[in-house]
């Protein structure tokens, strides 16, 4: 594959991407992760400047932006809600327009997908999704560096998601896993389902990989094989009225040391895309325990996203 075909594209979704494509991101993760422990800052983003765009709180989405842009000498500019006239006073079309003219790029972590949208087909610059209601390819890419990290190639494997299923992670975890060859399981209430016209196109994806796409409510059968775990919490940003609901729906399904032992495999490893409230999708032994990988997964969301960077500014 020819790198130079990455540049000036923005990430909204990997539905845009191919295997191939995806897979050079996961090898340049590995490298500048390589430079950044041997303490290697190459200054590639000098003179370059990116908004970053908030309507939602981040812990690890922000630092990891900025840091992976600032190090390498570019400089990030943070704007909230609270900063800028997104959406209110300004449509989101004309914030593109000018904000494209002042920056090399854009991040933008929100509510609708929509607006992520918007921001890529005005701006002229490349726009990158730090999370909307709909997807967070960044947080998949991130895992499946940490899953290759501990697992080997992640083609054949069998991960497994198990909460909300139809939570931003789980949808671009689905995607990832069917580009990449990765058998994707989603164990969740019937309710908390992903959407057909998803799910489908993901079986095509899948189909031309080898990998297969699963979405039950049977915990025992969903777990069993599954060489990595993920969850997230059970109520999403946005959605804090729903709670006693969410509890009551996802209880049976938190990730505990017995569900653990019920995948039959003791190299099984843990992934959350934090933050995590222990003691509901996750009892505190299993996020704390020797299977849980939470830590080096959010270290991961720094070096791809500065190889996401890289390859398309």
């Amino acid at each position: 594959m020819n790198p130079s075909i990455l540049k000036g594209r923005s990430l909204l979704t990997w539905i845009d991407y191919t295997p191939e494509e995806i897979r050079y991101f996961l090898s340049l993760s590995k490298k500048v992760k390589e430079e950044a422990k041997k303490g290697m800052h190459k200054q590639r983003f000098r003179g370059k400047t990116m908004a970053l765009l908030f309507e939602k709180r981040s812990t690890r989405t922000r630092c990891a932006f900025e840091t992976a842009f600032g190090e390498e000498g570019g400089h990030p500019v943070f704007l909230s809600n609270q900063d800028i006239q997104l959406g209110a006073k300004e449509s989101i079309e004309d914030t593109a327009r000018v904000l494209g003219r002042m920056f090399d790029a854009i991040e933008f972590r929100g509510y609708k997908q929509e607006y992520v949208e918007i921001l890529a087909k005005y701006s002229g610059v490349p726009v990158y999704n730090g999370l909307t209601d709909l997807f967070h390819p960044t947080q998949a890419l991130a895992d499946v560096l940490t899953i290759e990290e501990n697992l080997g190639n992640c083609a054949g494997k069998r991960l497994c998601f198990i909460g909300d299923g139809r939570n931003n992670v789980a949808r671009s975890l689905m995607v990832i896993s069917a580009k990449l060859g990765m058998h994707f399981t989603i164990v969740s209430p019937r309710e908390l389902w992903p959407d057909n016209e998803l799910k489908n196109l993901c079986e095509g994806f899948a189909k031309t990989s080898g990998s297969t796409i699963i979405i039950t409510d049977e915990i025992e059968s969903g777990v069993n094989g599954a060489d990595a775990i993920y969850t997230d919490v059970w109520v999403s940003m946005g959605e804090e009225a729903l709670k006693a609901e969410r509890i009551r729906m996802l209880s049976p399904y938190q990730v505990n040391a017995e569900l653990m032992a019920k995948t039959g495999n003791k190299a099984c490893i843990f992934l959350h895309c934090l933050p995590a409230v222990k003691g509901e999708e996750v009892t505190f032994d299993v996020i704390e325990g020797p299977q849980s990988k939470v830590f080096e997964e959010a270290e991961n969301r720094k070096h791809t996203i500065k190889a996401i960077i890289l390859a398309t500014l």
